[in-house]
């Protein structure tokens, strides 16, 4: 009998440094989706120097950890700087931006509405 996973695209029942499970790629984002649902998204990401999201908004409230590196994180029209170890929230429905001052990798929770 076989049971259904909600998690993916990671071992389970084994210790794993979270930002072992994606690598940096020259010029590129790289994103790696661990869950995707109705009321939730958590993805790893990894920013190569210079890379960005620009400015979007989303219907859900989206918590990022920083992995390694720094990022550049805009939350309407405020600027903040964060580095390996912080986290912060974009509330949902007010535009967001991401740019990588130097290489970065992030954990992105994204949380919507029940």
């Amino acid at each position: 009998m076989s049971s259904q996973h909600f998690i993916k695209n990671i071992e389970f029942s084994k210790a794993i440094e979270l930002e072992s499970l994606v690598d940096y790629q020259e010029g590129r984002v790289v994103s790696r989706t661990l869950a995707q649902g109705k009321h939730l998204s958590v993805t790893l990401f990894a920013f190569d120097k210079g890379e960005e999201i620009s400015s979007h908004s989303s219907s859900g409230d989206a918590m990022v950890y920083i992995l390694d590196g720094e990022s550049e994180i805009t939350i309407g029209s405020e600027k903040h700087l964060l580095k390996k170890g912080e986290t912060i929230v974009m509330p949902n429905n007010v535009p967001h931006a991401l740019m990588a001052l130097e290489r970065f990798k992030m954990l992105l929770i994204v949380v919507f509405s029940q």
